[in-house]
């Protein structure tokens, strides 16, 4: 197949600069969002509201040896995405292990309504998979809380 006038590949410099301009446009457009999520959380975790929302959701989030304000970061990563999960996490003052076993999780079961959606419209059983996706996820930080309480975390 041969390449045309029309169809020209642009040269490098034209490339880069393309891509660095579409890269800050995803930049600001993730801070956008980021940002004001990230400033609502450390207002809330300033006036005590994540704590006392926080106490409500210890029982099952301390089922993975996490506090119970992280239960916002899953919450969002499951409705929303993995930004604003991070948004959330940041004010927080986790541990880096705490931080990275939510990252294992939240990896796992993200983004849930919109590719159940995608699932199903592809023939595959939506539901059944995003079951599984959560299943997986708590599985996964059942066995980082076991890996943490054998010692193994340094």
């Amino acid at each position: 197949m041969e390449i045309t006038e029309k169809e020209q590949v642009p040269t490098i410099p034209e490339r880069l600069l393309v891509g660095v301009v579409d890269g800050w446009w995803t930049v600001f457009k993730m801070f956008k969002f980021v940002l004001p999520l990230y400033v609502v959380v450390d207002l809330c975790k300033e006036y005590g509201l994540i704590e006392s929302v926080g106490a409500w959701c210890s029982p099952f989030m301390g089922l993975f040896g996490l506090p119970g304000e992280t239960a916002f970061a899953f919450i969002a990563a499951a409705l929303v995405n993995l930004y604003a999960a991070i948004a959330i996490l940041a004010p927080l003052d986790l541990s880096p292990w705490q931080v990275t076993q939510c990252g294992i999780m939240m990896g796992i079961a993200h983004n849930l309504i919109l590719e159940g959606g995608v699932l199903s419209s592809t023939g595959a059983r939506g539901g059944v998979l995003t079951a599984c996706r959560i299943l997986l996820a708590a599985v996964a930080g059942w066995l980082m809380m076991g890996i943490q309480a054998l010692g193994v975390t340094g």
